[in-house]
């Protein structure tokens, strides 16, 4: 990370591997504390080898999350890890996240996460990028698999880029699905996973999937993320590309996947979205 390596943070963790990661890279970048908050259903109970202290406190309970991080003394904090997005609807809240929820008249990941950030500082706790230590997991523009895009799928890249750039700065989604010039599916409150399903469904075979983060994007939570899992949803729909944005993509075990799309035959790349974004 740039600046000063703070000696404790805490971690709030969601679903993957990404918490794991970022707390080794953490430890290896100097920090000598890590305290974890791990939501039941959806952390994976891993993190506890990698964090000296861990809560578990179930989603929904803003309250027993800033109580457990207010007794930790922790003064930073780092996002890592998504949530199942539906489960922010079929979760009991407390009374804290229930008053939080109130005030906010338009509920998305950012405004939401965004309101927890504004809570942890009035408590002098700094919510840090989600990117903060995983420098390293993000790549810089440029073809990562062995199969460069035709000419058709670059155009379908672009095209995906210019839709995603509008869709995302109205706070709808990440990733679009294109193919042959056709947008086959938009990313909606579903999630990118669901997004990328569906796309198999309404277009078979050769879609070339984007994911970009939005114009302006607070990267202290809901960073686009790349995974293993991504990887097999794509092989199940038989995707032909997955394009992602340089510089503000986190992708997860980076060698695995490009191992993983070189058996598969997908075209891994990783794009300067600047120039597509205006085109």
């Amino acid at each position: 990370m740039t600046g000063s390596v703070p000696s404790s943070i805490g971690l709030i963790a969601g679903r993957g591997v990404y918490p794991r990661l970022l707390a080794e890279s953490a430890r290896l970048q100097g920090v000598e504390r890590i305290f974890a908050i791990a939501f039941k259903h959806e952390t994976d109970p891993v993190i506890e080898r990698f964090a000296d202290e861990t809560a578990w406190i179930s989603l929904g309970c803003l309250g027993a999350m800033l109580d457990a991080l207010a007794r930790s003394g922790v003064r930073c904090a780092v996002m890592a890890g998504q949530i199942t997005p539906t489960h922010l609807f079929r979760v009991r809240m407390d009374a804290k996240m229930l008053s939080l929820l109130k005030r906010l008249k338009v509920r998305n990941a950012e405004t939401i996460f965004g309101a927890v950030g504004e809570e942890l500082r009035a408590m002098g706790i700094e919510l840090l990028s989600a990117a903060t230590f995983m420098e390293a997991h993000m790549p810089r523009a440029g073809l990562l698999s062995a199969r460069a895009p035709t000419g058709e799928e670059q155009a379908d890249i672009g095209l995906g880029l210019r839709v995603a750039s509008v869709t995302s700065g109205l706070d709808i989604g990440q990733t679009v699905v294109v193919k042959q010039g056709t947008i086959l599916a938009v990313e909606a409150f579903e999630g990118t996973d669901a997004t990328i399903r569906r796309a198999g469904r309404l277009g078979g075979p050769g879609a070339v999937v984007v994911k970009v983060a939005k114009l302006g994007h607070d990267m202290r939570f809901d960073i686009p993320v790349i995974g293993e899992k991504t990887l097999k949803l794509l092989r199940g729909i038989r995707a032909a590309v997955l394009a992602v944005e340089a510089g503000r993509c986190i992708m997860l075990e980076k060698e695995k996947l490009i191992a993983q799309a070189d058996a598969m035959g997908l075209c891994l790349t990783v794009v300067d979205a600047g120039g597509e974004r205006e085109g």
